[in-house]
């Protein structure tokens, strides 16, 4: 396999952001690695797919020390958010089956399994550190959350364990809105027939719907009707999401609103989901133009000291488009980490 090594550079350029940027207490997106939290769960991934295209263990053996001095602290707080560093742990344990990792894993997927709240229907509840979103079901859970569970439920030969159910419930919100580009959440209890409001942020689609839906697929490994179904939903997606991408490749942060900002971190989940989905089969040549179009926009926005400019500094839930369109643009870790998973299908 051949390597774009002026890729694989650009990579670790992004990537030395975080690793060198020192921790600002109290700050949620901190641009460093000593986190555990989902932008560096996003960041791990990413150096485990380059170690496993590359073959270079530099990565690897960076990811090992990364665990190893987590593994030493206080535990983190558990919630969809936390989970996501675990996806790259149990892709570490299939290669090295340390006894340490298996035993987190464990108890990462009993807590998910049966600890995690849920909605009244049964859907993971996005409960994170400073709220627990009663009764929200939303798509980024799919990539934080579900991964994991599908990912384990492989590596340890555990179909029940495999996301599925929770996957259906993620992607219910696909299903609801997959001839519109605009994402939805379900609140209050309501069933999928009960009360929507659409929530457009380009970054949810980028967290959830894009790199989680294929990757679940990717993962899964079989088509079954729980994948036959991710797959329906997640092309519908991209059918109506490409009519929207701006001529110089990017997406606006409200995905439909011309007026709104552009929004780096969100054009580079769509192009790995879109370069990934042409590769694995899914997609038709057709749409290589988009990705290409969308990835090229990134690379011109990741700076020569390697920072990602163009980011929206978070999108919680917002009663209006104000809301969103408000947001500020600065670096983020998440910001770095969706930039590195658009790299790896570059690399």
């Amino acid at each position: 396999m051949s390597i774009d090594q002026e890729k694989l550079q650009l990579a670790k350029k992004v990537l030395d952001v975080l690793l060198k940027t020192e921790r600002k207490d109290g700050f949620y997106d901190h641009m460093n690695m000593d986190n555990w939290e989902w932008p560096v769960g996003v960041a791990l991934y990413c150096m485990f797919k380059i170690y496993k295209k590359t073959g270079d263990m530099d990565f690897y053996n960076a990811l090992i020390d990364w665990y190893d001095r987590q593994l030493q602290k206080e535990p983190p707080h558990r919630n969809v958010n936390t989970v996501a560093p675990m996806l790259t742990m149990v892709c570490l344990y299939e290669e090295n089956k340390n006894p340490v990792y298996l035993e987190h894993i464990e108890s990462w997927i009993n807590w998910v399994m049966n600890e995690m709240p849920r909605t009244e229907y049964g859907g993971m509840q996005h409960m994170t550190v400073w709220n627990r979103h009663n009764q929200q079901l939303w798509d980024d859970t799919l990539f934080m959350t579900v991964l994991f569970l599908a990912k384990a439920g492989k590596v340890l030969d555990r179909p029940s364990t495999g996301g599925r159910s929770e996957n259906i419930s993620s992607c219910s919100i696909l299903s609801i809105c997959r001839t519109s580009v605009q994402v939805c959440f379900i609140t209050a209890g309501r069933s999928i027939a009960g009360i929507i409001l659409p929530m457009p942020s380009g970054r949810a689609v980028t967290a959830g719907l894009l790199p989680g839906a294929v990757e679940f697929i990717d993962i899964v490994g079989e088509h079954d009707a729980t994948t036959r179904f991710v797959e329906v939903a997640w092309k519908d997606q991209v059918k109506a999401l490409i009519k929207y991408q701006s001529i110089n490749g990017l997406y606006n942060t409200l995905v439909d609103v011309e007026e709104s900002y552009w929004e780096t971190s969100a054009t580079a989940g769509i192009a790995y989901g879109l370069l990934k989905g042409i590769r694995m089969g899914l997609l038709d040549k057709e749409n290589e133009f988009y990705a290409m179009n969308a990835a090229n926009a990134v690379l011109a926005k990741i700076q020569d000291d390697g920072i990602v400019a163009g980011v929206s500094y978070g999108t919680g839930m917002g009663k209006d488009f104000d809301f969103y369109k408000n947001i500020k643009i600065c670096p983020t870790a998440y910001g770095q980490g969706l930039a590195l998973l658009m790299l790896t299908e570059l690399i």
